[in-house]
């Protein structure tokens, strides 16, 4: 029906004009005393006649109109799918509608380039980073004064950066690295745990932690960076007290007894570049580490929620239940 209305509305100034010039040679007809049957026999033929060019004229209306529905679903548009027609304004619109198609696919393609440029930078900056830091991180063992000891801490923060830069960047790749198969969750817990142990001792936190068992379905690499990124939240934001990690019924939890999140800004601290009240106080929060976890967490079919007070601390969960895997 819409279809009908449509070509109707296309057409009206064609039906008007016939149904005027019907009118005139009726009025003629009727002036000059012609008898009615002639007249309504040729009104008829007429009619008849329009009636078969309308149908015709629908017919190809309504294909050209279904043409235009495909390629509309189907975008971007590829040469030679949009209907020829004998409208010369039409073919135009066609011909300019299609190198706007090409020139938009021209800048994606640029785009993409750049991108891939720009990407591959970055990795091989991030690299190329590590050596520096390692080299300053041996030159420090030797020494163990309290300028070495914040030295080396500011160190491990540049590397953890540096390693969020990576992973981000190969989060967003088009190419994954994920191996999905089973893992022992202490494993992969305990090296989170060996990492961050400078830290937690140079910031006088307790890091409460007993041997969790099972065996989860993940990838072991990008469990242990949101593990990571946790561990660093939680001692980024503990000013005493204790971080605890466990493990209970496929859900591990990272709690601390830090300074907490407010309600306004719990539902959206998984929202990339969202700091909060938390973050803005002392400028520490860039707002991707909780963003990242979120995102690998989705990839790898694993819910993570927060629960938290003000004042009083920070739970973050992690569902490990085999769910469906969102690899692409």
């Amino acid at each position: 029906m819409k279809l009908f209305i449509g070509f109707l509305k296309k057409n009206i100034k064609t039906l008007s004009l016939f149904m005027i010039f019907s009118l005139i040679f009726a009025g003629i007809f009727f002036l000059y005393g012609v008898s009615a049957e002639p007249v309504l026999y040729a009104f008829l033929l007429c009619l008849f006649l329009g009636l078969i060019c309308a149908v015709l004229s629908f017919i190809k209306f309504a294909k050209q109109y279904k043409i235009l529905c495909s390629v509309y679903e189907n975008l971007p548009i590829i040469a030679g799918e949009l209907p020829v027609t004998d409208d010369i304004r039409l073919n135009l619109t066609n011909k300019i509608v299609m190198k706007l198609s090409q020139i938009t696919q021209n800048e994606i393609n640029r785009l993409k380039s750049v991108r891939r440029d720009n990407m591959d930078y970055f990795t091989v900056w991030v690299h190329q980073i590590k050596t520096p830091i390692s080299a300053i991180q041996m030159l420090l063992q030797d020494n163990d004064t309290q300028t070495d000891r914040e030295i080396s801490a500011e160190l491990f923060k540049i590397e953890q950066y540096a390693q969020m830069a990576l992973q981000y960047i190969r989060l967003d790749s088009s190419v994954n690295d994920f191996v999905i198969k089973y893992y022992d969750i202490d494993k992969i817990i305990r090296q989170s745990v060996r990492k961050f142990a400078p830290l937690f001792i140079r910031s006088q936190i307790r890091l409460i932690y007993q041997t969790a068992d099972g065996q989860v379905l993940t990838d072991e690499k990008w469990l242990a960076f949101v593990i990571e990124q946790l561990l660093s939240n939680a001692v980024k934001y503990t000013f005493s007290g204790s971080v605890e990690i466990s493990f209970k019924d496929k859900i591990l939890t990272v709690s601390d007894t830090g300074i907490g999140i407010s309600p306004d800004d719990l539902p959206r601290i998984f929202e990339k570049g969202y700091t909060g009240m938390s973050g803005r106080k002392g400028n520490k929060s860039t707002g991707l580490g909780l963003y990242l976890c979120k995102k690998v967490c989705t990839k790898l079919g694993h819910k993570i929620y927060a629960d938290s007070q003000i004042g009083k601390g920070t739970k973050i969960h992690i569902d490990l239940s085999e769910n469906k895997f969102d690899i692409e």
